[in-house]
């Protein structure tokens, strides 16, 4: 498999640094709200990587973690009365569920950072006495990015350093700070009286860690100083994973990450994604306007990571009646499957060419398209070749996670139509047939089919 590599600006073959077993770390969920629809793009896509190399026969080893104590997490546990573990608790469980919903495989370990203060003191500690970093007057501590050279390498930025006009005095003591600014980040942030109760002991006074800090300690933890692949979304890049790397290299050594994975952020209906303009959608809130969990993963992976993807309402339609084609073409290809049929070996066949688009730089779009190019190709396979065709279609989907449809869904009747389809069921009960005929014309003009029964009727797009 070859994926693009945001540090080296360039696709890489990947290989298992210890030989074996495919080791990586994506940065999760802060839990003080449920998850939106450009979070789970990212995640999702994480979810084909991991099991895209597994169907290729790698093994792997996933690390995703848990902010469950940060700026926003305190700031609306108090706003809602409650403890910082009961409402971090409670939206880290729906999390949970909406990835359950949306096929995604739960990582091998699930860290959280207020379970892992220990370990994150232990680092500031560490980049405190090589010199990396300093405490303040206040009791928080942060790193002094002008002691570690190779800061901005990931995102470009020494090439806008002069541009920006920063400089290396200025702090930054907000979880998340200013895009451009070029600050000296904090480590530890000193107990204020907004935190209430979520405060712990540490050698500079009372606390709690700033938010980069969790990721480092946590990889350092399971990963160690080195390790395969670190992802997230691109919107990560600068300060956090900057962040992450200056203070891990300085606190542990090591090379880090040996490939980063970055996903480009979602735009919807064209713009960016907001409360103020009406286009903020969680999975919840799709399931309400009748759309299912799957439709949702089938549009997130049909564009390619590294491209902008465009969501909006219509293309969780057009999903709709993708997977409902998928599924018919997987059913009619299985019906041609003997039932005692033993395949003595499994290659992708038709579908080769999907598979190659997923193992070259993880193309969902174009697997997407070889699926269906596989199962027109597919139309004529009988016996044994029906079988390894349909055996490498669905090992395809598996590495796409996604499940179809077992039956076709009913078409969606607007509500005009269903009112027309009444007025003429009505005028045909009271033979009225020249109206009824009438108006079954005018049906078909809209693209819709009307089949009487004896009791009722039922509509279909006209195909």
């Amino acid at each position: 498999m070859r994926l693009y590599d945001t540090l080296d600006r360039e696709l890489k073959e990947l290989r298992p640094l210890d030989g074996t077993t495919y080791r990586f770390y994506c940065c999760g969920p802060t839990v003080y709200g449920p998850a939106h629809i450009g979070n789970f793009r990212t995640f999702v896509l994480q979810d084909v990587f991991r099991r895209t190399l597994e169907t290729s026969g790698t093994r792997t080893f996933h690390v995703r973690n848990i902010t469950d104590v940060d700026d926003k997490t305190i700031r609306d546990s108090q706003a809602a009365g409650k403890s910082l573990k009961d409402f971090t608790g409670f939206w880290t469980e729906k999390f949970h569920a909406d990835c359950e919903a949306l096929g995604m495989l739960p990582p091998h370990v699930e860290p959280g950072a207020v379970d892992h203060i220990p370990q994150q003191i232990a680092m500031i500690a560490t980049l405190v006495e090589k010199g990396n970093a300093y405490a303040s007057e206040d009791g928080s501590v942060y790193f002094n990015i002008g002691s570690y050279p190779a800061y901005g390498k990931l995102s470009r930025l020494d090439t806008r350093e002069l541009e920006l006009g920063k400089t290396q005095n200025e702090r930054a003591n907000s979880d998340e700070y200013e895009k451009d600014s070029l600050s000296d980040f904090v480590l530890w942030k000193g107990r204020k009286p907004e935190d209430g109760e979520n405060y712990w002991a540490s050698p500079w006074g009372e606390g709690r860690p700033g938010w980069h800090l969790e990721c480092s300690a946590m990889i350092q933890e399971y990963l160690g100083a080195d390790f395969d692949l670190h992802g997230g979304g691109e919107d990560l890049m600068f300060p956090h994973h900057e962040n992450e790397i200056a203070q891990s290299k300085c606190a542990c050594g090591g090379h880090f990450a040996a490939h980063w994975f970055h996903s480009t952020h979602l735009l919807v209906d064209g713009g960016k994604m907001s409360k103020s303009k009406g286009n903020f959608y969680t999975l919840d809130e799709l399931k309400a306007k009748g759309f299912t969990a799957m439709e949702l993963r089938y549009v997130l992976i049909g564009a390619h990571y590294r491209k902008q993807l465009n969501f909006t309402l219509d293309s969780l339609h057009g999903a709709r009646e993708a997977m409902a084609k998928l599924a018919k073409g997987q059913r009619n290809l299985a019906a041609k499957v003997p039932a005692d049929v033993v395949l003595s070996s499994v290659d992708f066949g038709p579908f080769q060419a999907a598979w190659e688009a997923l193992t070259d730089d993880l193309n969902t779009a174009g697997c997407l398209g070889g699926l269906f190019t596989g199962l027109r190709e597919s139309v004529k396979l009988e016996g044994e070749d029906a079988a390894k065709a349909l055996a490498a279609f669905n090992r395809i989907l598996r590495a796409l996670g996604l499940t179809l449809p077992e039956e076709e869904p009913e078409a969606e009747v607007p509500a005009e139509i269903r009112a027309l389809a009444e007025e003429r069921w009505a005028a045909r009960t009271a033979k009225d047939w020249a109206k009824a005929d009438a108006m079954r014309q005018q049906l078909t003009g809209l693209g819709w089919n009307m089949k009487d029964g004896k009791e009722s009727y039922e509509l279909s797009p006209v195909s």
